[in-house]
């Protein structure tokens, strides 16, 4: 099905109080949040930033000002109405423990009337879009799965209903590093394809940036000290405390603005499907004069490096040391160093279905900082 697009989200003077409280959580907030973009509220504990979006679907109701979305008073409306309008997705997935994926995804189509026929269809249709098997995962429960693959399905929950507008409030800040680095490239993965107003909540400036069309950096009642491109927040930050976030080495941070699909790949590395011959892969490599080579699977998906020393026998299965820390094309130089660093030699890049495209160097990337300094410098 033809997915909707983003649409413009308008907020003036929203202010919050509560009782009791002599100042209010957020003062006069107004903003407008383009369509179609991540925007990224960033800032410390306690500074209102979730507070704000929740007043978005109203998880929280403003005590004054107005909110729009795609031109429509978002206060007019029913709230049940509203929150199934709009995608909302948190911190560990938040998924119901006794339903399976499949009823967890189908939970909002079910509460819009959607027959079995397409809650199912569109059920599938997002487990695939998130990169989960529908076959293998649909009858799972959440207990069975990954801190990753939880927070996939409560990404593709979020968007059964095909809305216009993502709330995303901390979703990746429960899980390992490696993990929440894929996370954030399947986001932006998903985001190139379906164009959603995305409004995501984090208290970490390098995932606003890597993430972020526009960032706004918030202080004491979500303040707004700087709303810009992150480009724009890098190179010139408003003041002292935006500086703060930023912190030092600004050139290097240049490196979350720039994706391994903007980068050259080394196609150097020799490579095997795991049913190939090790004879015929040894003559290869010693005519090549290469020492080592990345095994790949049938659908040449990166499996294990391999020396040519172990390159003997009858098969090429289980030969060699597996491959660690990957990156895709939608990760940031940033990531590729991490992962350069952490397996000790060129990062392995993949595509969308993860198939091998070629490696990240390390002189590629060294390269790209000696020019973003020069820039940064003159």
């Amino acid at each position: 099905m033809a997915e909707t697009t983003g649409v413009e989200i308008q907020l003036e003077g929203v202010t919050k109080r509560y009782p009791g409280q002599r100042e209010p959580a957020v003062d006069g907030f107004t903003m407008k949040i383009n369509p179609g973009e991540i925007t990224i509220f960033v800032g410390p504990s306690g500074c209102g930033k979730t507070t704000t979006m929740r007043m978005i679907n109203r998880l929280i109701e403003p005590t004054g000002g107005r909110i729009t979305i795609g031109g429509e008073d978002a206060l007019s409306l029913n709230p049940d109405d509203l929150r199934r309008r709009i995608g909302y997705a948190i911190q560990q997935a938040g998924l119901f423990p006794h339903l399976t994926v499949a009823q967890n995804v189908g939970v909002v189509p079910r509460l819009l009337g959607w027959d079995k026929r397409r809650t199912r269809a569109r059920v599938e249709e997002m487990l695939d879009l998130v990169g989960l098997d529908p076959g293998e995962f649909l009858g799972r429960f959440p207990r069975q799965l990954s801190g990753g693959q939880q927070q996939r399905v409560g990404v593709a929950r979020a968007l059964a209903a095909d809305p216009p507008v993502l709330l995303m409030d901390e979703p990746f800040g429960a899980v390992d590093p490696i993990t929440r680095g894929n996370l954030q490239d399947e986001l932006m993965r998903l985001q190139a394809e379906l164009r959603k107003t995305i409004v995501f909540v984090t208290h970490d400036f390098d995932e606003a940036v890597k993430l972020g069309d526009h960032i706004a950096v918030l202080g004491d009642r979500s303040r707004i000290l700087q709303y810009d491109t992150p480009e724009a927040i890098l190179a010139n930050p408003a003041d002292d405390t935006v500086a703060g976030f930023v912190g030092a080495g600004a050139s290097l941070k240049q490196l979350t603005l720039l994706r391994v699909r903007d980068i050259e790949l080394s196609t150097e590395s020799a490579t095997a499907t795991e049913d190939e011959s090790p004879a015929e892969v040894r003559k290869r490599l010693e005519a090549s004069g290469k020492t080592f080579l990345l095994i790949l699977d049938s659908q040449r998906r990166p499996l294990r490096w391999g020396h040519i020393r172990q390159v003997s026998g009858d098969s090429l299965a289980g030969v060699g040391t597996p491959v660690g820390d990957r990156v895709s094309t939608q990760s940031t130089l940033q990531d590729a160093l991490e992962a350069i660093l952490t397996e000790g030699g060129d990062a392995v890049v993949t595509g969308s279905r993860g198939e091998y495209l070629g490696t990240v160097q390390l002189d590629t990337v060294v390269a790209k900082i000696r020019e973003l300094r020069a820039e940064h410098t003159s």
